[in-house]
């Protein structure tokens, strides 16, 4: 029997005990042992729930108790999981999480000492929730040279620009309607501020490119200026918008941000709708592959943390070898970078002006609305802020994927 420690009993952690009590003789049948989970660490009392009795408030009882051979941590926040994990590690116990603040922060460190300790650090379930990726990148597309991630990273603002999209919206009432259904949390900045998706990025690009990119270097834009107005412009070029977590190499150079970008129809993410989440992957070889499903609850996330689980059940004392290590990648300004720019201005703006700023543009007329919208030529991003501000201040701007 292996025996299993849960931290954390909410979404997520009574997610993976369900699907390991419910699927035990399936996983046993993989895993060639039964798997057992012996404690859950909470800090709350489950009066009445069938595990009640596993309940146990101080980390140090599953430290201490020898039977213990894997931690899943769902906890959630950098500390005190980090510390939890990084005990565990050190005395040789394999962990599963699906915590993208731990993993973007303190990947590389933990890989490091799973692997100084025979044992494994997993975390598929922090990118995509359900959706199979990180084993992918680390495994199947390792014969690539990876040129481009994009994804469909949050599902509670992928929910929101879909309903803003479809049923002409705003965005004040859509993040409502998105809070009364539980998409969206009651302080929704992780979400429609696209930090969620930063740390997502910051994951799969360390991943592809083997090293440490801190997520505090990656230019990140939320959705909150997006308007019902702007789906109506993109409807007109027969395009979507979608926030979308982006890493690229262009001649030599990596860039990566977050930000809302228009995306042809035709691309495979544009059809990407409600709380389902994509990743689109680029390689020299594989050309494009795209990874779709639901990004988050309880149950799909939970059924990656439990395919960790097995993983580390089926290589106990044994260290999977994944590519992370602590030197950092060096991000180019992405000012630099080069792309078309759809911008609304005033009115009153003449289009004198815009072509003595921006040079010829291909404007965008949509009955009802008294704008002066257009497409700039390819610029790059300090070219297209020194036009910008020679005019003043634009209703919006929105960058082409």
């Amino acid at each position: 029997m292996i025996n299993v420690a849960v931290l954390g009993y909410g979404t997520i952690g009574a997610g993976v005990v369900k699907v390991l009590q419910t699927n035990v003789d399936s996983i046993e049948k993989r895993v060639g042992e039964r798997i057992e989970v012996k404690k859950i660490l909470d800090l709350r009392e489950f009066p009445g729930d069938p595990n009640e009795d596993k309940v146990v408030h101080d980390y140090k009882e599953i430290q201490e108790d020898e039977d213990i051979q894997i931690v899943v941590e769902c906890m959630g926040g950098v500390e005190p999981a980090c510390t939890f994990v990084r005990t565990a590690l050190l005395q040789g116990r394999s962990v599963a999480t699906s915590n993208k603040e731990l993993v973007a922060k303190h990947g590389a460190e933990l890989i490091a000492i799973s692997e100084e300790n025979h044992c494994n650090f997993l975390f598929e379930a922090s990118v995509g929730g359900g959706i199979p990726i990180i084993r992918p990148l680390n495994q199947c597309l390792t014969g690539d040279v990876i040129e481009e991630i994009s994804g469909i990273l949050n599902g509670t603002t992928n929910y929101m620009l879909t309903k803003m999209e479809e049923d002409g919206v705003s965005f004040d009432e859509v993040l409502k309607e998105a809070q009364a259904k539980g998409y969206a949390e009651l302080h929704p900045e992780a979400d429609v501020e696209g930090y969620d998706a930063c740390r997502k990025i910051a994951i799969l690009t360390s991943l592809a490119f083997g090293k440490q990119l801190d997520f505090e270097g990656i230019h990140t834009e939320g959705i909150t200026n997006i308007t019902a107005e702007d789906f109506r412009y993109a409807q007109k070029m027969n395009k979507s918008i979608k926030l979308l977590g982006k890493s690229w190499t262009d001649d030599g150079k990596l860039y990566a941000m977050v930000c809302p970008m228009l995306l042809d129809n035709s691309h495979p993410l544009a059809g990407v709708k409600d709380v389902f989440n994509a990743i689109f992957v680029h390689g020299n070889m594989v050309d494009d592959v795209m990874f779709y499903g639901k990004g988050a609850g309880s149950l799909p996330t939970a059924s990656a943390v439990v395919g960790d689980v097995v993983e580390c059940a089926r290589n106990l004392g044994t260290h999977l070898p994944m590519i992370w290590e602590k030197d950092k990648l060096t991000l180019d300004d992405f000012g630099s970078f080069e792309r078309n720019y759809f911008v609304r201005m005033p009115a009153e703006t003449s289009l004198e002006a815009i072509e003595k700023a921006f040079g010829a543009v291909d404007m965008i007329q949509v009955d009802g609305i008294e704008e002066k919208a257009f497409v700039t030529g390819i610029m790059n991003e300090k070219e297209y802020h020194k036009a910008a501000d020679s005019l003043g201040t634009a209703i919006n701007m929105i960058r082409f994927n």
